[in-house]
């Protein structure tokens, strides 16, 4: 029990400078006009101390901007974020999806090439949480374009007071890599730890959950191709983190003061082999799993993208997942097994393709969930 802790009337707890008697407070506290016994003392300092830790919680209430509420990610951090009783700005390009969290959730657009209007969204926003970034070049959307965008952003968080980022980023990002995604993540980590603000960077592999993309278009193309092709032996490594798992984490550091980088990564390491497999069985599917030079690879995924509309996958993605850059040695952070979460899911998962050129092209539909 500090002291300086009184009830004051009507239950409400009341911190003070001066130097009251804690055996008179729990008193008080306990409606009572005398000291109390050691028991007593004790209940009372326990209910006294749950609702001082309750005023102290709602003191450090923020309001926190999080990119792409309405998506993927996005929407896993804004929920943990309204559970945690925060307040949460959706930052985004698609104002018009439907929003699960009503009115709970105000929406900004980004306004990359109007950053004052950004930095008055901005206004009173004490944490971004950044999941802005796009898979693959386009011709609507590049890495390049994504870099600038993103260095707008973080630059005007700053001017519009912002304390804290939470920025999410990927295993093994690499100024000299000559694949834009990694080599586009370096360049935004040194960006924001230059920037003089408190940060986190978060460095997810593969997220997986209910709307993601790759599990489910692996477990899509073991239920309807008669062969599962992988880039040559398939021995590279994965380390899958889901994506609650990921939103628990990047929560709780937009809550957090200490500049850190964390490896975002499951408690399963897969090889890439490996993980097909594991689908495979959970699904009760048995397909032969064959090793293929990564150019025909490529090819056949080109003539699967062409039959649902999509990119399946492009050369330096695969190129990425063969240098193991989708692996760390390091600790994990997720509980969430992709093992049992694919059993569990084994009824829906799959079941039907998911386009993450369509998300992208398409501004106002819902994420659908696999």
């Amino acid at each position: 029990m500090l002291p300086g802790a009184t009830a004051a009337l009507g239950g409400e707890v009341r911190i003070n400078s001066g130097k009251a008697d804690p055996c008179k407070a729990l008193a008080l506290h306990l409606n009572c006009s005398r000291p109390v016994g050691m028991v007593a003392w004790f209940r009372a300092a326990t209910a006294l101390s749950d609702r001082l830790l309750r005023v102290t919680c709602r003191k450090n209430l923020m309001r926190v901007a999080v990119t792409g509420a309405f998506g993927y990610s996005g929407r896993y951090i804004a929920r943990r974020l309204l559970e945690a009783g925060h307040s949460v700005l959706n930052l985004t390009n698609s104002g018009n999806r439907p929003n699960p969290f009503g009115e709970r959730v105000g929406v900004s657009p980004f306004h990359f090439d109007e950053p004052s209007k950004l930095c008055r969204a901005l206004q009173g926003v004490q944490v971004l949480v950044n999941t802005y970034w796009v898979r693959f070049d386009h011709r609507l959307f590049t890495h390049e374009q994504a870099v600038a965008n993103t260095k707008v952003l973080l630059r005007t968080a700053r001017e519009a007071g912002v304390r804290r980022i939470v920025h999410v980023s990927i295993t093994n990002p690499d100024l000299a890599s000559p694949l834009p995604y990694f080599r586009g993540k370096a360049e935004l980590e040194a960006f924001l730890q230059d920037l003089g603000l408190s940060f986190c960077i978060l460095r997810p592999a593969v997220l997986f959950g209910r709307e993601d993309v790759l599990i489910n278009n692996i477990a899509w193309s073991l239920r309807h191709l008669p062969v599962f092709g992988i880039f040559g032996s398939g021995e590279y490594l994965v380390q899958p983190f889901h994506v609650e798992d990921f939103a628990e984490a990047a929560a709780r550091e937009a809550e957090g003061n200490d500049n850190k980088i964390v490896q975002a990564i499951g408690p399963e390491t897969f090889s890439y082999r490996e993980l097909v497999m594991c689908i495979a069985r959970a699904l009760d599917l048995r397909r032969p799993v064959v090793s293929l030079p990564p150019r025909l690879a490529y090819w056949v995924c080109r003539g699967v993208g062409w039959w649902v509309g999509d990119v399946v996958i492009t050369r330096e993605e695969i190129r990425g997942l063969m240098e193991n850059r989708l692996f760390v040695d390091a600790p994990p952070l997720g509980r969430t097994r992709l093992s049992e979460w694919v059993r569990q899911h084994r009824d829906t998962l799959g079941r039907h393709y998911t386009s993450e050129l369509a998300r992208r092209l398409d501004r106002q539909s819902e994420y659908r969930s696999n």
